[in-house]
């Protein structure tokens, strides 16, 4: 007999995975907090003797792990954690594991202080705190992977699936299932153009999970014929959006003149996201400036040092279709631009609006350091603290270059442009324009403050490790 999948389409190894990540936190949560408490009596209290014992006896302390344990659960709740995904990248949910431990910790903090109570020892509020980020993300990758484990070696709770379609998506859907057994996907049917008749028929045996339309250009009578057929059903239906569909990933559904109106948003960036996105940029550039001042003054004191001419210059970039004067630390020699076209010859992007070139004779030995390092665009966190650009956003483009833009490739400017963004991160000096076009657009598309952390972080790796902007 077919067993039914879950109601919203996820698969049942997920599903049951994601149940047990709850209790799985829990005791994790509740051993982080036992070895915290005998990392500081039996090995730390060598160091610094304990005086808590007889007041804070174990038996009295597992209480409040539990306790402990508790709020730490909740406040995983609220950052999602347990939400029902079918797919969890493990760096995301490390962030949110630690996002959301720092609020538990946070909370306990403020109810001691509250209290007015002096708690025995630090180390166990501090120690419980990074122990539980370790012991929780260790239970989570085990669970991971002891799923991806019974899913490839046993079958466990896996998804029969029927493919439509007969272009390149089809084969690229198929492809992907077939090599990647641990998704929890088994492919036991494609139709190339079926009509409903043969669906039913192929439905019945060998017995199907989910439906995957593959073809974006699949008859739409067709497609509601599917629909109903697979609700009836229970059986999930998925399909791959074609382009207007795509168009429609951010929506608002308002009352207009008592009439349901659907509006089409460029960016999924709007109302609290946009104010909470400013607080950063006003909050994060301007203590970036503090602190790195002595950076700065070092860096504008060897290019004045070395070469004739300004420390700073005003490159004219577009955001939004507004002109601004992007600040950057001068890396080249005085009037470089007028030189530009004499080596126009040279440019390694040829084929698309962009000037790419390698040893760059104009390029100075302060400015192929800083290039090296990415200082030279230390100053446009002064564009930032303006609100002329944000930290992340997609790269500020030229005049010139915008003038030989394709339609599809002003998209980028539904946003504000940024200091870094998800192309650069990505290796933008490498990638084709239309890859970078197309990590902007996703960018823009499905923006939130999680992909934001991310692209600062993977930024602050790319100025220590990455050498390819020289």
């Amino acid at each position: 007999m077919q067993a039914y999948p879950t109601s919203n389409g996820m698969k049942r190894s997920d599903f049951i995975f994601n149940i047990l990540l709850l209790p799985v936190d829990f005791v994790t949560l509740i051993l982080a907090g036992i070895s915290t408490y005998f990392l500081r009596t039996e090995i730390v209290s060598g160091l610094r003797p304990v005086f808590f014992r007889i007041n804070l006896p174990f038996e009295k302390y597992l209480l409040l792990v539990v306790a402990t344990a508790g709020v730490f659960v909740i406040c995983y709740a609220i950052s999602g954690l347990y939400s029902m995904r079918s797919s969890r990248r493990f760096g995301e949910e490390f962030l949110k594991i630690i996002v959301a431990s720092s609020a538990g910790i946070m909370g306990i903090i403020v109810y001691i202080f509250l209290r007015q109570e002096l708690f025995n020892s630090r180390f166990l509020v501090l120690g419980g705190w990074v122990m539980g980020i370790i012991f929780v993300s260790l239970g989570r990758f085990v669970m991971n992977r002891l799923k991806k484990f019974l899913v490839s070696h046993y079958d466990f709770g896996v998804h029969k699936i029927m493919v439509i379609g007969d272009d390149d998506i089809t084969e690229k859907v198929k492809n992907f299932v077939e090599h990647e057994p641990s998704i929890g996907y088994r492919l036991v049917k494609h139709l190339i153009n079926p009509d409903i008749e043969e669906v039913k028929l192929a439905v019945g045996n060998p017995g199907i999970d989910e439906v995957i339309l593959a073809n974006p250009n699949y008859p739409a009578e067709r497609v509601l014929q599917l629909v109903d057929f697979c609700h009836e059903n229970h059986i999930a239906f998925k399909f791959i959006p074609n382009l207007f569909q795509t168009l429609t990933a951010n929506t608002i559904l308002d009352d207009f003149a008592g009439l349901p109106m659907v509006e089409l948003r460029r960016t999924a960036l709007d109302g609290w996201g946009r104010v909470i996105k400013r607080a950063i940029d006003v909050f994060a550039s301007a203590v970036g400036l503090i602190i790195l001042s002595p950076v700065l003054g070092l860096i504008a004191f060897a290019i004045k040092w070395e070469t004739e001419g300004p420390v700073l210059v005003r490159l004219e970039r577009v955001s939004q279709n507004k002109s601004l004067r992007l600040l950057k630390f001068r890396s080249m020699i005085k009037n470089a631009e007028r030189l530009k076209p004499l080596l126009a010859d040279f440019n390694e992007r040829s084929n698309t609006p962009l000037f790419k070139m390698r040893n760059d004779p104009r390029l100075t030995k302060v400015g192929g350091f800083i290039r090296k390092f990415r200082l030279d665009e230390l100053p446009q966190l002064i564009n930032v603290l303006k609100g002329e650009i944000s930290l992340v956003g997609p790269r500020p483009h030229e005049p010139q270059e915008i003038v030989r833009y394709q339609k599809h490739h002003k998209r980028v400017l539904a946003m504000k442009a940024g200091a870094s963004g998800l192309a650069q991160v990505s290796g933008a000096s490498d990638l084709d324009f239309e890859e970078e076009v197309a990590l902007d657009t996703y960018y823009i598309e499905h923006w939130s403050l999680w992909l934001d952390v991310k692209i600062i972080l993977r930024t602050i790796g790319k100025m220590f490790f990455d050498r390819s902007a020289v």
